[in-house]
């Protein structure tokens, strides 16, 4: 039985996770942690998701005691946090022996130039970088057991990654163009204006620097546009991505291209129906619909998921599973 602590567990994510780590056998929650001036601590964590009846965790700050009670007891820890605040965490429980899974975006770039550009913070941690493995779960399975550090990606990159990588080999020099739009809740549980429901009508944001635009870049190895969209519904994220494929490409060859999911537990392709978001909310699924147009070499593809499941805590959920071989 491995043990695992939650960090940051009030949010959407953290509260997400621990219900499908409750619901594993080979793993249990260590506990479940916030920040010590959140307003969280002490509270229940079914007081803020009913949803999440019985669980019966409270949460707890996050004080030097409460860090070292983990280190000795967890195997692993997730952290749903900022991205400043997990890079020195993920550093001090990485340093004790534990293995870390980051929901954050602290340790997604090997290249450390990428950190004061895309997160305003200059990477201070290089060692443990240095180890960090990027956990797009399909394809990077084989790496993810023998580090310690891994970085989930973030939830519009999955979307797209994993609709675009198995195109990659024929695409060309043109550059995808990715329009995404996810659900409210990829802004965070916290209250602000733009992300009210009263205020939320679809609209792009992040225009041309948005920084999952590197992230998508770096992990497929060619340059894409990326927008996304804020929509006015809770869950979920699709992706709708138009890219020009080599001269001579056939529909055929498109459709073995995505053979490479075939033994993928949650990842379906349709080549004849593409996908809508009420598919795969509540589910740690990927659906993907494409048509190529042979006459051009256009092809389009969509790709939902559920931006707190696949997009963050089931993804996590199979690293973890994949790390410790469960």
């Amino acid at each position: 039985m491995k043990k695992i602590a939650i960090i940051g567990a009030s949010g959407y994510t953290g509260a997400q996770i621990t219900a499908l780590i409750e619901q594993e056998a080979g793993l249990s929650v260590q506990g479940l942690y916030v920040s010590e001036n959140s307003f969280d601590q002490g509270k229940a964590l079914t007081e803020l998701y009913p949803v999440y009846q019985p669980l019966p965790y409270v949460l707890q700050p996050l004080s030097d005691t409460a860090k070292s009670q983990i280190a000795a007891e967890a195997d692993g820890v997730v952290l749903a946090t900022e991205h400043v605040v997990s890079l020195e965490l993920a550093a001090w429980f990485y340093e004790k022996g534990l293995s870390v899974f980051d929901l954050s975006g602290a340790y997604r770039f090997a290249d450390v130039s990428q950190y004061p550009k895309w997160y305003g913070f200059n990477h201070t941690q290089p060692q443990v970088l240095a180890q960090a493995v990027y956990g797009l779960a399909e394809w990077n399975a084989e790496l993810i057991p023998g580090s310690r550090m891994i970085a989930v990606p973030g939830c519009y990159p999955t979307a797209s990654l994993l609709a675009l990588k198995p195109l990659a080999h024929l695409l060309t020099d043109a550059w995808p163009v990715i329009n995404a739009v996810s659900g409210v809740t990829g802004a965070g549980r916290k209250a602000r204006q733009h992300t009210s429901f009263c205020e939320v009508s679809l609209t792009p944001y992040g225009v041309l620097g948005h920084r999952h635009q590197p992230e998508i870049a770096t992990y497929l190895d060619h340059p894409v546009v990326f927008t996304p969209h804020l929509g006015n519904f809770k869950r979920g994220i699709l992706a709708t991505i138009t890219a020009q494929l080599q001269p001579g490409t056939t529909a055929a060859q498109v459709e073995e291209a995505y053979r490479i999911y075939d033994d993928a537990n949650v990842v379906m392709v349709n080549g004849q129906r593409f996908p809508k978001v009420d598919d795969v909310v509540l589910t740690p699924n990927c659906h993907i619909g494409w048509k190529f147009d042979e006459s051009s070499g256009y092809v389009v593809v969509a790709s939902a998921i559920d931006n707190l499941m696949k997009g963050a805590a089931s993804q996590a959920l199979q690293c973890i599973k994949i790390h410790f071989n469960l």
